[in-house]
């Protein structure tokens, strides 16, 4: 059996590369089941001057590859052009290009079977199945969404996307020590899905891969092959 394609959406200030380091683990774990690709965000973040790097989408110390380039998905704040998962805003800036970015690698790279997404990267992808769902992106194809320590933006101009629950078969990863998106963060984003799956992890901001959390993954994306 061909293992599922996966397109994987990193979360904000890390990008493809780093976001491959970081699941590292959840590769070995799936490495039957599943072929990760990573793409990365189109928009540039600004080095932090304010001390906020602590914060950032890594669970651990920047790699080589994680500080040197930087990558959003949107802004919630236009001006500054940086991003806060609880900032409420009227628009973002930036959701377009990321958008036709997934466009462009869905076109070179896929088809895919499903996507996964973190932190930021989750709530982008939660956008993008309502964007299939609506029928406004005809290159979407995904079959299911993995959504790791993912949120509902707290900006105005995107909750057109949380209008009706989306048919999408979904898994919705949360830590209860994830201090970054708190795990109630993440349950407010499931009544946005049909019938979200649940996995539950007693850690913080990461994406997990222990042993124990192989069945749940298994069950999930068994349906799928």
């Amino acid at each position: 059996m061909a293992p599922l394609r996966v397109l994987c959406v990193h979360g904000y200030r890390q990008n493809g590369g780093s976001f491959r380091d970081k699941t590292g683990a959840l590769r070995k774990l799936l490495k039957k089941q599943v072929e990760l690709i990573y793409m990365t965000a189109p928009l540039k973040v600004e080095p932090d001057r304010h001390g906020e790097v602590a914060v950032k989408e890594n669970d651990s110390a920047p790699g080589p590859r994680g500080d040197e380039d930087s990558r959003g998905w949107w802004f919630s704040d236009t001006q500054a052009r940086s991003f806060s998962a609880q900032q409420q805003c009227e628009e973002s800036l930036g959701l377009e290009d990321s958008v036709a970015s997934v466009r462009e690698a869905v076109k070179a790279q896929g088809p895919f079977d499903g996507i996964l997404g973190f932190s930021q990267g989750a709530a982008f992808v939660a956008m993008l199945c309502s964007l299939q769902e609506q029928k406004v992106e005809p290159e979407f194809n995904f079959h299911f969404a993995i959504l790791v320590a993912g949120f509902r933006s707290a900006c105005k101009e995107h909750q057109k996307f949380y209008s009706a629950p989306l048919q999408m078969p979904s898994l919705h990863v949360f830590g209860q020590e994830d201090r970054v998106i708190p795990d109630s963060m993440s349950r407010e984003l499931l009544p946005s899905f049909q019938d979200p799956q649940v996995l539950i992890h007693p850690g913080g901001h990461f994406v997990p891969a222990a042993s124990a959390h192989r069945q749940t993954y298994q069950d999930f994306l068994k349906r799928f092959q």
